[in-house]
């Protein structure tokens, strides 16, 4: 098998979108406990992101993942606290082999013989929130979380109502003591906690006589979020109606350490009466702990409260600190993950769901089963393609896996051999009705209906009045929700007729003769907007603010614009690729032939595009929407006014982050001034603007001798030309 190498380029630029990704999920993780993805794909965006590292490690960025402990601590009404001694994740491992790696790691380090013993412990890795608990003289003074392992929030108001943790400690107690370990909740008190919320949301509806939506109430969406959202509350009686429990798995800060191993101090921890695993053991040999990890995984099911794995530890604690720590971890630690949980159900229904852009997303209905701990009755099936991978129907029984905090996935069809009539997904839009169709090349099916669609209508609205678009000022988000759920905006067209809904407005709570007055003033100053605008404004699909531009240089007046669209519908009909034909040659073929119909040149102009314009009009209602807007409004002919500069008939590239204009913004100042603003660097390019985080194209730039300037270098350039 070859694996594919990636240049030192590419591993850069991946090493930046996997840094930036993962501190994304470790946001929304440890700091908003909202996680979007599941434990395994996190894991693996973080084993791909050491790959590289390992791979080029001149390379580590000075914000890379590896080097990074949980979240920084968010916005929070609780008060911030630093740890004394940090507090360091572990190193994860998913394969018995990885765990053989570890404890030869630990041999090696160590310059142990072969024969020599190395002693573990091995306990069971509950799934809750970080917690350390600080004790002087044996009494409990402040509890912190986690937060990025160097400041967590202060919540010692908080444990001190969570049965687990004594106020003070018995025995004979060093004078300064931190325990370390996990809050949690138990899989009945969290069903329990969340059948709760429902029926308090239930009554304060009927108190206010109003009707009750189950699907507005927020609920937890597994025991650890449900921990964590309790536990890192302001009000500390709400944390006291909640029933969280704790126990302890390591220490921190200390003045003296009652004992000599991992396994003996936290046995002295238990006997203060802190709770520890009843699942801590010591392991002597490799083959024990294996044993170990697969006794524990057996009994997970069956367990009143949530794991994901095993942790293990080098017992000698001289042999720890000669260990020591990488960037965020303990050499002499490591969690073996369990495989994600599943069950087998019925898959009742297939439904539909259509998203703000579109977007058509199957949702299996379920026959609801346990897995792990939680109740699931939804699963997603992601797109067209993956329902017909999986061959599932309505009716099939099928295997669930439900790994993380998000919703579950079919994993296998236990009667896809059974003889039935295959799903067929919808080719309309159960919203609207108009025709639901998937791009050359992609998976995703969406919705033409556009402006029409009642699933992406206040999207479009909201766009359409946008900086980008016709900037409409002071008709924002919630004014047209406000206006639409009045029913009067149902089209781009109805804002111009809000003039004729003037009083109306006024008798609107907030509204006063001057906003309203500004707000009709704003939008009639907009009745000859520039054409490029408008277009964008439309939201058509692959229609950006520079695309709108290069179609308007080319058509001029936007009314030929439905006419150009039949065009290109025409000609996809009545050339469908030939026999033969290879994809290179039929996609030049049409990208040819778009850009003769629509009488343009640019690069940014092909069948994503050209195809994006016929399906949009291809819809009546999209027709009757434009055509209604356009008896609103008067755009005028789209010309384009070039100044003289010293980048005239020149190509220019864009690369990095801009940091006093947006990407579309410095291209249109590009065209002002007589240049091409093009999208990548070639022997063609004249002049490549470099802004920071600059990667290949950069590179590519210097390998040919092309001139590289900076942000500033460029406004100059802009100031110049006047």
């Amino acid at each position: 098998m070859t694996v594919d190498v990636p240049s030192e380029a590419e591993a850069a630029n991946e090493l930046m979108r996997l840094a930036k990704q993962i501190a994304r999920h470790d946001r929304l993780y440890h700091a908003e406990d909202a996680p979007e993805i599941t434990d395994q794909e996190y894991d693996a965006l973080v084993r791909r992101n050491a790959e590289l590292e390992a791979q080029f490690p001149h390379l580590v960025r000075p914000d890379s993942p590896s080097r990074a402990v949980g979240h920084a601590v968010a916005a929070s009404p609780l008060s911030k606290v630093t740890h004394e001694v940090r507090m360091m994740s572990l190193d994860n491992a998913f394969a018995d082999e990885e765990v053989a790696d570890f404890v030869a790691r630990v041999r090696r380090f160590l310059a142990l013989e072969e024969s020599a013993p190395v002693a573990f412990t091995a306990e069971d890795k509950i799934d809750g929130l970080s917690c350390s608990l600080r004790y002087e003289n044996g009494v409990l003074v402040r509890a912190a979380t986690r937060g990025d392992g160097q400041v967590g929030e202060d919540v010692t108001a908080n444990v001190a109502h969570i049965p687990d943790i004594p106020a003070e400690l018995t025995g004979d107690v060093p004078e300064v003591f931190e325990v370390r370990g996990e809050v949690y909740m138990e899989r009945e008190a969290f069903v329990a906690l969340n059948a709760r919320l429902m029926e308090e949301a239930r009554s304060a509806a009927e108190a206010k006589g109003e009707a009750f939506d189950p699907a507005k109430v927020r609920q937890f969406a597994n025991p650890r979020n449900a921990a964590a959202g309790s536990l890192r509350q302001k009000d500390a009686s709400v944390t006291a109606s909640r029933p969280l429990r704790f126990w302890a798995h390591g220490w921190g800060a200390a003045s003296a350490v009652p004992g000599d191993t991992q396994f003996a101090v936290m046995q002295r921890i238990g006997e203060w009466g802190l709770p520890i695993s009843p699942d801590l053991v010591r392991c002597e040999t490799l083959e024990a702990m294996l044993s170990h990890y697969r006794a524990i995984g057996e009994r997970r099911g069956a367990l009143g409260y949530e794991i994901d794995g095993v942790v293990y530890k080098v017992d000698r604690l001289d042999w720890q600190e000669r260990l020591g720590f990488v960037a965020k971890a303990p050499r002499w630690a490591m969690a073996h993950k369990f495989p994600a949980e599943q069950a087998e159900t019925t898959l009742e229904a297939i439904d539909i769901q259509v998203g703000r852009t579109g977007k058509l997303t199957p949702v299996g209905r379920l026959a609801p089963v346990l897995v792990g701990g939680v109740t699931v009755t939804n699963v997603t099936l992601h797109n067209r393609d993956e329902i017909a991978r999986l061959g599932v129907r309505p009716g099939d029984r099928v295997k669930v896996q439900r790994a993380g905090d998000v919703i579950p996935q079919v994993v296998e069809n236990l009667t896809c051999d059974e003889e039935r009539e295959p799903y067929r997904f919808p080719d309309q839009c159960p919203e609207c009705g108009s025709e639901a169709v998937a791009e050359e090349g992609e998976v995703d099916v969406r919705c033409t209906g556009g402006l029409v669609c009642p699933a992406q209508r206040t999207e479009r609205l909201k766009h359409f009045v946008s900086r980008g678009a016709l900037d409409i000022e002071g008709l924002g988000e919630k004014t047209i929700d406000q206006f639409f759920a009045l029913g009067w905006l149902e089209s781009p067209a109805d804002i111009f007729r809000l003039k004729d809904r003037r009083d109306a407005i006024l008798a609107l709570d907030g509204w006063k003769d001057k906003s309203v007055e500004n707000l009709l003033a704003s939008i009639e100053a907009k009745r000859r907007p520039d054409a490029a605008r408008l277009l964008f404004g439309l939201g058509i699909r692959h229609v950006g603010v520079v695309t709108a531009r290069d179609l308007m240089k080319g058509l001029g007046e936007i009314a030929r614009l439905p006419g150009k669209a039949a065009d290109i519908q025409a000609y996809r009909e009545q050339n469908p690729r030939g026999e033969g034909e290879s994809d290179g040659k039929f996609n030049a073929r049409m990208v040819d032939a778009i850009k003769d119909i629509l009488e343009v040149r640019a690069d940014g102009i092909g069948t994503a595009v050209g195809f994006a314009l016929a399906d949009f009009f291809h819809e009546k209602h999209n027709r009757a929407v434009f055509d209604d807007l356009l008896r609103e409004l008067d755009p005028p002919r789209y010309e384009v006014e070039t100044k003289e500069s010293s980048v005239s008939g020149k190509t220019v590239v864009f690369t990095g982050k801009l940091e006093t204009m947006s990407r579309d913004e410095a291209k249109a100042q590009a065209e002002r001034l007589g240049a091409k603003a093009a999208g990548s660097v070639s022997a063609k390019t004249d002049l490549l603007v470099a802004g920071p985080g600059a990667g290949s194209k950069l590179k590519k730039a210097a390998e040919l001798g092309i001139e590289v300037i900076d942000e500033a270098q460029w406004a100059q350039i802009v100031a110049e030309a006047g």
